[in-house]
């Protein structure tokens, strides 16, 4: 009976000696890149992920496809090449930082919410045309004694690009980690955002822990879904 069990629980733990496992893709931005001073590339979400997803058996690769200062434009312009080339069962789309930002000198966001949204709809429509769950994730929020070019709260204007997130989702009838709302709620509640970033944007491997376990379970289910298709 203990052999029969044990023969069980290795059948559903471990993918088929020679059937390659479920690629989840990473896309975003150098929130999702991860990798920097007090970061290191094993801290990061997408690590983190891979490692809890052989944990629960799931034993799907992840890959980082972040990049520092991406924007949905950019997203568009190499998703070919960093994305569906990997032919990816899963691909958790982060946005909306950069797209947001106002620099310095200038007065509007480096993109608009409509443009914002525009190319989320075309990410999600490319992801799930060549195979792929797409899962929209809102960005964490900034500190609140940051500032933009504006010497805004960057908050304020990225609040708007979250809700373009949240509705693009519900359009689409996607799945979504609210990583925005998780971030305010234990900013509510007393915690610090400096104390889960390196510099009140960028998160540190506590900030990378809290997203990593917020997406986990919202992404075994995206790959216990697809593994029925």
């Amino acid at each position: 009976m203990r052999l029969l069990l044990a023969v069980l629980f290795v059948s559903f733990a471990a993918p088929a000696r020679g059937v390659e496992p479920a690629v989840v893709v990473a896309l975003g931005d150098s929130i999702t890149k991860g990798e920097r001073a007090g970061v290191k590339a094993d801290e990061t979400f997408s690590a983190l992920l891979e490692a809890q997803l052989k944990t629960k058996g799931a034993g799907a690769k992840v890959v980082n496809a972040g990049v520092g200062g991406e924007r949905t434009d950019g997203a568009l312009a190499r998703l070919d090449r960093a994305v569906l080339s990997h032919k990816p069962a899963v691909v958790l789309v982060m946005y909306g930082t950069n797209d947001s930002y106002v620099d310095a000198g200038k007065k509007e966001s480096r993109l608009s919410v409509e443009t914002y949204r525009e190319n989320l709809v075309k990410l999600v429509d490319a992801v799930r045309k060549a195979g792929g769950e797409p899962v929209l994730m809102t960005e964490p929020r900034w500190a609140p004694d940051t500032k933009n070019g504006l010497g805004e709260n960057p908050n304020d204007r990225l609040e708007k690009y979250v809700e373009a997130c949240c509705a693009v989702a519900k359009d689409k009838k996607l799945k979504l980690v609210d990583h925005y709302a998780h971030w305010k709620k234990a900013e509510a509640a007393g915690t610090k955002v400096r104390d889960w970033t390196t510099d009140g944007c960028h998160p540190n491997p506590r900030g990378h822990r809290e997203m990593a376990d917020l997406i986990l379970p919202v992404l075994l289910d995206a790959l216990a879904e697809k593994s029925k298709k």
